[in-house]
């Protein structure tokens, strides 16, 4: 299971699995790589960026932080000033795919803007591996943290992380405190192709037989597929006259936000009327968003069911599908 999950990070590093959520194998990472007095770079931009740092912070690392207003993508031309200026960074952490503003940050030109500096780069992909491209070798990325239940269509309870080895010397090296994440004990019970702690069975399988549906499928039809539903549900609300949260070029293929007035009340509203589950905002976009979840296993139906609900609500029916319809055909 590990070595098919190899392509979707795009790397032949180890892939290890551990039993927790998609923030046990954040905690890994900075568990193995941070320890006090670590001076880190966290790039926030949302709910998830603000993770990084909170958590670089209880591990006692030296934080400095780059801050992007909620709904903006990361700069990275900002980021290779930073560390021009701060040399002393040694590990940046950063988020694919921001699923609280539904931004999907460019960490191919985020790794590249490192330049000269020997700073590891790690990234939350926990919202965008398997849905979106991801090329961890290529791209120069030291450790990237994925999970079960989003694009990767398993339930929730297995986070997967890989390593550089990069990466893998710098954690030999640390001097923090960790044991359920310790790297060391991974690699040792790997040597044997075992977990060195009770591994959540049940989920070995759901996500086997996720790989099956998405090996079937091909990976670039995978990728096709959420950029296809990304652009129809965008093409919607835009008919209805709906205000998109995020412009085109960082638009999540893996989830939409729109504006939307008193988004709380309408989205228990379409929720006893029609079933249909909108997500709310989180931090500051709380009661002021929706959002369109459109990863894993969805399908570009399911988005003209999204849609249509929103058509009935704003008594404006056939807008919002015809749209998306359109949208749909045109990329056939």
């Amino acid at each position: 299971m590990l070595e098919r999950l190899q392509p979707f990070f795009g790397t032949t590093e180890q892939v290890y699995m551990v039993t927790g959520s998609g923030t046990a194998g954040m905690e890994m990472a900075v568990a193995n790589l941070v320890s006090a007095g670590t001076p880190v770079l966290c790039l926030v931009g949302g709910f998830f960026g603000q993770r990084w740092a909170d958590m670089c912070r209880a591990f006692g690392a030296e934080v400095h932080e780059l801050t992007y207003p909620w709904g903006s993508a990361v700069d990275p031309e900002d980021v290779g000033a930073y560390l021009r200026k701060h040399p002393e960074i040694k590990v940046i952490f950063a988020t694919h795919n921001e699923s609280s503003t539904t931004v999907l940050n460019d960490i191919a030109a985020v790794a590249a803007a490192r330049g000269e500096s020997e700073a590891l780069l790690v990234v939350d992909a926990v919202s965008s591996l398997g849905g979106v491209p991801f090329a961890m070798d290529e791209w120069g990325v030291d450790v990237v943290v994925t999970a079960s239940q989003k694009c990767l269509m398993a339930p929730p309870g297995l986070a997967f992380v890989a390593f550089s080895q990069r990466a893998r010397a710098a954690a030999a090296a640390a001097g923090g405190s960790r044991y359920y994440f310790d790297l060391a004990a991974y690699d040792r019970y790997m040597q044997r192709s075992e977990p060195p702690y009770t591994p959540s069975l049940s989920i070995f399988y759901a996500v086997e037989e996720a790989l099956d549906l998405l090996e079937a499928e091909g990976m670039e039809n995978v990728f096709a597929r959420h950029r296809l539903m990304r652009d129809m549900v965008r093409a919607g609300v835009r008919a209805l006259g709906l205000e998109l949260l995020v412009p085109d070029e960082c638009a999540s293929p893996t989830v939409t936000g729109l504006r939307i007035e008193n988004a709380d009340q309408l989205r228990a509203e379409i929720r006893t009327k029609y079933g249909v589950e909108f997500a709310g905002g989180q931090g500051p976009l709380a009661g002021e968003i929706m959002r369109i979840g459109h990863m894993g296993y969805a399908s570009p139906v399911d988005m003209l069911a999204a849609l249509a609900v929103l058509e009935m609500c704003f008594g404006k029916p056939g807008q919002a599908t015809a749209a998306a319809e359109r949208t749909w055909s045109q990329a056939r």
